[in-house]
């Protein structure tokens, strides 16, 4: 079974003359790419749509469970292919003529699809999920045994890791702040994203629809906004577009003020020449990280009236993640083709949603491509970036810089100009229109009450407040999304997730991460034993664990060493003008620590074992967490609870 698609297969790294051998292909390619322009050789008039569903893998905790390999293994559905986590699957639906019925019947696919990954992945464990960014995912998760063993994946990695020359630092500040270091491409496994393309009617006109698709970035982001939360933080409304930017930058200090884009970007500037211009600058900008033996000339190809597969072009092309990116494509009928791909929206909250947000787009496209003219003339190119990020940090409260100078609220833009619009491009277009009208009012709808898939998760963890651990409300945060995802309903009808709908604890299997307190107070070994006192009695707290300067924990006080060291001072008083005990002389230095995936009747078993009543949880040699038996007690709890609701006679 194949893992991966055709356009994604590599031979891994590029070195000495493999490099040059591949870079020639890519520069053969793209002077035949011009020639089939100069020869108008695209296929005309005909417009189609597509998509590519990327979405997660679960098991019964509702944690991220590397099973796609046994899904495709199980499925045998060439629809279905590889992302980079073991725990990602990207469904593909066929392509849709955009007229007609052809939303109706994109959305028809994608839900049968998503019914065969579920179908499929129950005898396995495993459930799939909608979302920008998996709430539960943790930075455990996104080790390289979780990657799929393909050699372009790792490639990949370790191409931009000798390009990076050291650890991945992220920084993302919203209602929360998140800090942290990564050392593999993998953090971009936390994404998941629902693609559209676009195959464009008129390719000699391919910059106008480009810069107009950029345009059009902000706003229908804001409308579709679904990735709030990563490890366990409130950040942006669409914390996809920094976590991915910033997942994939392998800039050197030095590119960074030589103003070098990176990978995954906006760009730079308005397109003013063609699709041949937009791929110059991939390949003067960015060096090919991964290769393939190219067999083909695609010169001979054309000669024989044969549109040519350009492999190199496209697998350089795919290491380059513009938020939309050009594709050369080739149709049923053999004619080669132009596509936009929309690559900015998040996987979820529904399929129906999701193809409500990309009727948005598809019918701005088609009636703005058609009625708006010389967008560079009425629009900054900085605006329309920074709009963008506005789109991604606030969503629908978002405020932009449109046409002509014109500030105006995200909501308000869409509903009172853009919505209409969109409505004329779709009747422009082609498409049935009630189907137009089953679409976009879900659009309108979100719009006007502000349900985004962000919002709804926010009101949702703001509704379990101070209720149960961190843990276990994101993780009744996927049990509620997956719930409702098997329903009809779009988001704007859900109701909020709550608190009871996390049922791990029932079935036996959730995990430390579920109860463990991330809220944790350390101090240094050279502190004084005093602090340590007072902290405990300032916090309530019975255990406090050491760190050094590097973060790194050295050690744990507990309560009734505080206690015993007390006791001491009491039988026998320093002596004046002595110095005070530090905590490195009352800690306990060899510790028995777990990670956040340890399943907590491990952890219980551990420190019964061991007659301890706190459990540090560790990400290599970072303190991240606590369990005590406090937390187990709760669990206890609430099971015991449960099974007296089962059999209230017993």
């Amino acid at each position: 079974m194949e893992d991966t698609r055709e356009h994604k297969k590599t031979d891994g790294a590029l070195v000495g003359d493999a490099r040059r051998k591949f870079m020639r292909a890519v520069l053969h390619d793209l002077r035949a790419l011009e020639r089939i322009i100069e020869d108008g050789g695209f296929e005309r008039g005909v417009s189609r749509i597509g998509a590519e569903q990327e979405l997660f893998l679960v098991d019964d905790a509702y944690h991220p469970a590397p099973g796609s390999l046994r899904i495709l293994e199980a499925a045998r559905d060439p629809h279905f292919t590889t992302e980079l986590g073991l725990f990602n699957l990207e469904l593909n639906a066929d392509p849709q003529p955009f007229s007609d019925h052809g939303l109706r019947a994109m959305e028809a696919q994608l839900a049968q699809l998503l019914a065969k990954v579920r179908e499929t992945g129950a005898p396995l464990g495993l459930q799939p999920v909608l979302a920008g960014i998996l709430p539960t995912i943790g930075k455990s998760d996104l080790g390289l045994h979780n990657m799929v063993p393909n050699p372009r994946y790792m490639a990949l990695n370790n191409a931009m890791n000798e390009a990076r020359g050291g650890a991945y630092d992220f920084s993302i500040k919203g209602i929360d702040e998140l800090v942290v270091k990564h050392d593999s491409v993998m953090v971009e496994a936390c994404n998941a994203s629902f693609q559209v393309h676009l195959q464009l009617a008129e390719p000699e006109r391919f910059a106008h629809h480009y810069n107009l698709a950029q345009m059009l970035l902000a706003p229908v982001l804001a409308a579709g906004v679904n990735s709030p939360v990563l490890f366990g933080r409130r950040l942006w409304a669409e914390t996809r577009i920094a976590l991915f930017e910033q997942a994939c930058d392998i800039r050197t200090p030095g590119m960074h003020l030589r103003d070098s884009p990176g990978r995954v970007s906006f760009g730079s500037q308005w397109l003013k020449g063609n699709v041949v211009d937009l791929y110059k600058e991939n390949v003067t900008r960015f060096r090919a990280l991964v290769g393939a033996e190219i067999e083909e000339d695609p010169f001979e190809a054309l000669r024989e009236g044969r549109a040519p597969e350009l492999k190199a072009l496209r697998l350089h092309n795919g290491t380059i993640y513009r938020w939309n990116r050009p594709c050369y494509g080739i149709s049923e009928n053999g004619k080669p083709h132009l596509r936009i791909e929309l690559r900015v929206l998040p996987s979820g909250p529904t399929v129906a949603d999701e193809v409500a947000n990309a009727a948005l787009w598809l019918g701005l496209m088609s009636e703005l491509g058609a009625t708006l003219a010389d967008i560079p003339a009425r629009m900054e190119f900085d605006h329309a970036r920074s709009n963008l990020y506005a789109a991604a940090r606030d969503g629908l409260g978002a405020r932009f810089h449109w046409l002509d100078g014109d500030e105006i609220s995200a909501q308000t833009l869409l509903l009172s100009s853009l919505l209409p619009l969109a409505r004329k491009g779709l009747g422009r277009a082609g498409i049935d229109s009630a189907d137009a009208d089953h679409y976009l009012d879900i659009v309108a709808q979100r719009v006007g009450t502000m349900r985004t898939g962000s919002r709804w998760m926010l009101q949702s963890m703001a509704g379990m407040k101070d209720r149960g651990s961190s843990g276990a409300r994101l993780t009744a945060l996927v049990a509620a999304m997956i719930a409702r995802q098997r329903t009809d309903r779009v988001v704007n009808d859900w109701e909020r997730a709550r608190l009871d709908e996390n049922d791990s604890a029932r079935t036996g299997v959730q995990k430390v991460s579920q109860y463990m307190t991330t809220d944790i107070f350390t101090v240094r070994p050279d502190d004084p034993v005093e602090l340590v006192s007072e902290l405990m009695a300032w916090e309530r707290i019975r255990h406090v664990p050491v760190e050094d300067e590097q973060g790194r924990l050295v050690g744990l006080v507990s309560y009734r060493g505080v206690l015993k060291y007390l006791t001491g001072l009491a039988k026998y008083p320093p002596q004046p003008g002595s110095g005070s005990t530090a905590v490195s002389d009352i800690m306990k230095r060899e510790l028995i620590t777990v990670t956040p995936d340890t399943p907590t009747l491990t952890a219980i078993g551990l420190m019964k074992q061991y007659r301890i009543g706190c459990l540090p949880v560790m990400q290599g040699e970072h303190i991240v967490a606590l369990i005590t038996e406090e937390d187990f007690v709760s669990i206890a709890g609430k099971v015991l609870e449960e099974d007296v609701k089962e059999d209230p006679v017993a």
